[in-house]
């Protein structure tokens, strides 16, 4: 597999540009994606168009895989990196299942005020499943137990009831990109704000709200 795919990406500040990826990087850009998601606290943005791609590019290898001779060594070890690649992409959507089910009406609140141009948490499938877990939440709770409250205790606020991610937490990370000046907020409030360099390829243990922009941008790995 040596041919090259198209990914429409968004990390321009001019909008969309089309960058060109061999099926390796591809399926790396997956891997880090899976990665993130497992590591992070928060939903992070939907990497819909690399699901896509992976997804043509198993169907592809598929496709090779009838046209080759029964027997072929290489078909056995094809077929299990198809297996391989499979799980990975499986486990990264159900990762994210679990977050939309977990946090749901904060996810919702935030898509809310996510302009039109700016990156979404979710993909179009992932925001009608989110929608609709919205409202089969709400109306479990009222047929099951508001109803049967007093008319002033027979609404309630998801947002208040549903815990937030929490962005506190501690992550460890990998530094592809150094960088520079990044601000760490104090534990306590006897201590100061400090600042730290991230030279690349180091390894780290920080608050995840102090580098989810860095894990955005791809200049860190969450692991």
């Amino acid at each position: 597999m040596t041919e090259e795919l198209d990914l429409t990406g968004q990390d321009s500040d001019a909008g969309s540009e089309e960058v060109v990826l061999t099926p390796a990087e591809l399926i790396e850009r997956l891997e880090q994606a899976w990665m993130n998601e497992k590591f992070a606290p928060e939903l992070l943005e939907s990497k819909s168009e690399i699901v896509e791609c992976v997804m043509e590019q198993l169907d592809h290898m598929e496709e090779n895989l009838r046209r080759a001779k029964k027997g072929d060594l290489k078909v056995s070890i094809h077929r299990m990196e198809m297996e391989r690649i499979r799980y990975v992409l499986s486990s990264y959507l159900r990762c994210r299942l679990m977050k939309i089910e977990k946090f749901f009406p904060h996810i919702l609140e935030k898509e809310k005020t996510t302009h039109k141009g700016e990156l979404s948490s979710l993909s179009p499938e992932e925001l009608v499943f989110a929608k609709q877990y919205m409202a089969n939440t709400e109306t479990y709770l009222k047929n099951v137990a508001l109803k049967h409250m007093p008319p002033n205790l027979q609404t309630v606020d998801l947002l208040r009831s549903v815990p937030k991610p929490d962005l506190d937490s501690y992550v460890f990370l990998r530094v592809k990109e150094r960088q520079e000046n990044i601000l760490v907020e104090p534990e306590t409030d006897e201590q100061r704000d400090y600042v730290i360099d991230l030279e690349e390829g180091s390894q780290h243990l920080i608050r995840y709200k102090t580098i989810a922009p860095l894990v955005a941008s791809g200049a860190v790995q969450l692991i």
